[in-house]
């Protein structure tokens, strides 16, 4: 299935570059444009300067500056194929976790030859940009996340045995998650673990589209003759955990409605109350612990504010309404949260079809809470919708039936971080 291979990646030499932490950073699609200069105050290498170039000429210039460091040695290749097991220690819903997986290169496939699954719909505008920033640096600076099923923990007890002694690399970011790695350069070491996935399927959990761009690179690549079949370009940088790990977390993204051209609450639990038990509370201070406990016992359920302080509870009184607007999905794809809102309630009821939320017309989406309840109580929207989080079990399901979920349906928590190390393709 999975052809899984080490790699010579390349490395800040802190001696030039200075301290890991100053010159790594988050994903570029959770930056801020004041976050990022605030990066490169720090330190000129940081690596948001390549990953998220800005200027007339953004993606030029990021190839300037890549070339740049490498002359100056301020990144250096690894002299041998190497596994880069990476590990992040975290806090999350009040408890401590750590969740572990290993760096490699991966050969992708077109999703419909099974190997490599999606679970999400993606946006075009991010891939187009990536697209142009790989046409000008022919690299991966950051890891397409991936998971495994491997009941029988064979990869990670290798990975933890590797990894038992002092980590190569270690910092803690600004959201004090501590990020480590091990850089695994035996050759055997390497061949064993790369070989543990040859009858294995890769899910990929974010960065659906750096994986899709990175198709379109290869294509690209072969179409004006750059490259051939087998050529780095077939290779892309991952990051590879099993999906049984115990410290894999998943955040819910919250839905806000807005600039509708009428809203009225009212209405809206009128033309719920067919399909969902509601309950009206009195304070926002219980939304959590309610839908965790729904979530618990695997109803589908949503918090919906509307201001004020008070919020109302819907929770759907059978999945056979779903069968009825969704027919020829499975389901898995039926029962999800995510399903239920868009097509149900925002779709059906609201009158927001799935255009309208694929371009965000009236749809934004947002990570927490109590930014969603700011965005009502401030009048920028007109109401919006708490949900729960997607299950790992689910993002399987739905991917092993060869469908995908709405955009924004995950968040795993936390982000890899940008800049431990970065793939060359060539």
């Amino acid at each position: 299935m999975a052809l899984v291979k080490g790699f010579k990646g390349l490395r800040f030499n802190t001696e030039k570059s200075g301290d890991i932490s100053t010159v790594v950073c988050p994903p570029y699609d959770i930056i801020s444009e004041e976050q990022r200069l605030e990066y490169i105050k720090e330190n000129e290498y940081n690596i948001i300067r390549l990953e998220l170039p800005k200027g007339d000429n953004p993606y030029n210039n990021a190839k300037t500056i890549l070339d740049e460091w490498l002359e100056n040695g301020i990144l250096t290749r690894e002299e041998s194929n190497a596994v880069y097991i990476y590990e992040e220690e975290f806090t999350a819903y009040g408890k401590q976790y750590k969740v572990k997986g290993c760096i490699v290169r991966v050969k992708i496939e077109e999703f419909e030859k099974g190997v490599i699954l999606p679970h999400e719909f993606t946006l075009s505008k991010a891939k187009e940009d990536r697209f142009n920033l790989m046409k000008a640096t022919n690299c991966n600076f950051s890891q397409i996340y991936a998971l495994y099923s491997d009941e029988e923990n064979k990869t990670i007890s290798k990975l933890d045995k590797l990894s038992s002694g002092t980590p190569d690399i270690e910092l803690t970011d600004s959201d004090g998650v501590i990020h480590r790695m091990w850089i695994v350069t035996n050759e055997e070491d390497v061949n064993a673990i790369c070989g543990d996935f040859t009858d294995r399927k890769l899910f990929i959990a974010d960065g659906h589209h750096r994986y899709e761009t990175a198709l379109n690179y290869r294509n690209y690549c072969r179409e004006n003759g750059l490259a051939k079949e087998g050529d780095a370009v077939d290779y892309q940088m991952m990051m590879l955990v099993n999906m049984e790990h115990p410290g894999l977390v998943v955040f819910p993204t919250h839905r806000i409605v807005r600039d509708l051209a009428s809203f009225d609450k009212q209405e809206v639990l009128s033309a719920c109350e067919e399909y969902f038990d509601i309950t009206e509370y009195d304070s926002i201070n219980n939304i959590e612990s309610v839908l965790t406990e729904l979530y618990n016992n695997n109803e589908k359920a949503f918090g919906m504010y509307c201001g004020e302080g008070k919020w109302t509870l819907l929770v759907l009184k059978t999945l056979d309404t779903m069968a009825v607007l969704l027919p020829n999905v499975s389901k898995a794809s039926q029962g999800l949260d995510v399903s239920v809102l868009h097509t149900l309630i925002l779709e059906k009821l609201m009158g927001i079809d799935a255009e309208n939320m694929a371009k965000q017309i009236n749809l934004t989406y947002v990570k927490q809470i109590d930014n969603a309840v700011k965005s009502v109580d401030n009048g920028t929207a007109d109401c919006a919708f708490i949900l729960n989080p997607t299950k790992i079990s689910e993002i399987c399901d739905v991917s092993s039936a060869g469908e995908k979920m709405p955009q924004k349906s995950t968040y795993f928590y936390p982000k890899l971080i940008t800049g431990l190390v970065i793939n060359k393709l060539d």
